[in-house]
């Protein structure tokens, strides 16, 4: 299967590395606003992390470890992403998907349904919505900015679910402080679809895809260098079978006191019994 990985279109070679599957933990807490997590902004020491929540709720929580392991999570305290005039986003305005924190603190959250980017201050602030051209008017109603990175630049980048280019690349959006623009595209590779994404310690742009089958989730995570706006050296860390876990959705990468990186991700319960939040961390190769 993988020896079929390329595709006609995309270019260049794949290479396959092997992430280790280091723990996962389900997560479980009893209140309705519990649930849902599209993103996850870990630590850099790997000791807490926000998440957040599709219903634009946004949760700060404690990783316990043992001896690197996750041994438990531990709630902390949770508050609603607010809108541009600091109500409360409901409906198809209030579906957050993507995270990512700057050095100072702030962060930016990506949405879908009304297809836009918003930077907060700080958790307790009105949003501050970046422009929005008109070409976001073009992106498929639930299919645009699962994914939301930054690089060391400050540039942020927004990765599309299932909207294409007209060459039929994952579309890539990126804000310099000033205007939207499309660096580059990434080839798409069988079914899965972006779901998530991230710049690593190594600087290199992770992105977390998943597949949806009747008998479960797959789940996929790629990487890239970027070298002028090219993204090379693409590789496949892991690829997992059918109900290996669960519908991970958020992603981060960070790199622990040894030296190691690590993949840290969780999953979207979509508020269904059937279904849980889990957390589940990979340990990659450099």
């Amino acid at each position: 299967m993988i020896a079929a990985l390329l595709l006609a279109g995309s270019a260049g070679a794949v290479d396959v590395k092997t992430a280790t599957h280091q723990s996962s933990s389900v997560w479980r807490y009893n209140e309705s606003w519990f649930g849902g997590f599209s993103a996850l902004h870990i630590s850099d020491d790997g000791s807490e992390m926000i998440a957040l929540s599709d219903r634009a709720m946004l949760v700060k929580a404690r990783i316990h470890r043992d001896q690197g392991i996750m041994s438990g999570i531990e709630l902390l305290e949770h508050w609603p992403v607010l809108s541009s005039t600091g109500g409360l986003l409901k409906g198809r305005a209030g579906d957050s998907e993507g995270i990512a924190f700057t050095q100072n603190g702030s962060f930016f959250i990506s949405f879908e349904g009304v297809h836009r980017v918003a930077h907060y201050p700080s958790s307790q602030e009105k949003a501050h919505v970046l422009p929005r051209p008109n070409f976001f008017g073009d992106l498929e109603g639930n299919g645009s900015f699962e994914g939301l990175a930054i690089d060391k630049l400050g540039r942020v980048y927004a990765v599309t679910e299932t909207s294409r280019s007209a060459q039929g690349e994952i579309l890539v959006f990126r804000w310099d402080g000033h205007t939207w623009e499309t660096p580059f595209g990434l080839p798409p590779r069988g079914r899965f679809k972006p779901v998530a994404a991230d710049f690593g310690p190594d600087g290199r742009l992770y992105v977390l895809e998943r597949s949806i089958s009747p008998i479960g989730f797959r789940s996929r995570l790629r990487r890239w260098q970027l070298k002028d706006d090219v993204p090379m050296a693409e590789e496949i860390l892991f690829e997992t079978d059918n109900g290996a876990h669960d519908n991970l959705e958020g992603l981060s990468v960070w790199e622990d006191s040894d030296g190691l990186l690590r993949a840290t991700m969780i999953s979207d319960d979509n508020f269904l019994a059937l279904q849980s939040t889990e957390l589940v961390e990979y340990l990659l190769p450099d």
